[in-house]
């Protein structure tokens, strides 16, 4: 359960955020253009695509800040 409050915390982490910010808007972007831009251009938005578009710049952040969690906790357990 620590782990799951430490990585929580490192959500915020004003070291791990910039990385994960680049990575969520060119990531999140791509797979927006992929999984919504049809929609987007014909007027289809609704409410449950919005959401879902949401959810494609939220994930690949949540990703890229575990990857970096966890290379900093085995950087800690090396020392």
């Amino acid at each position: 359960m620590k782990a799951v409050i430490q990585y929580f915390y490192s959500l915020f982490d004003r070291e791990l955020a910039p990385t994960a910010l680049k990575v969520a808007v060119i990531v999140g972007t791509i797979l927006f253009v992929i999984n919504h831009g049809w929609a987007l251009l014909n007027g289809e938005m609704n409410r449950g695509r919005w959401i879902s578009a949401g959810l494609t710049y939220i994930v690949p952040y949540l990703v890229n800040v575990h990857g970096q969690y966890i290379s900093r906790a085995k950087l800690k357990i090396k020392k």
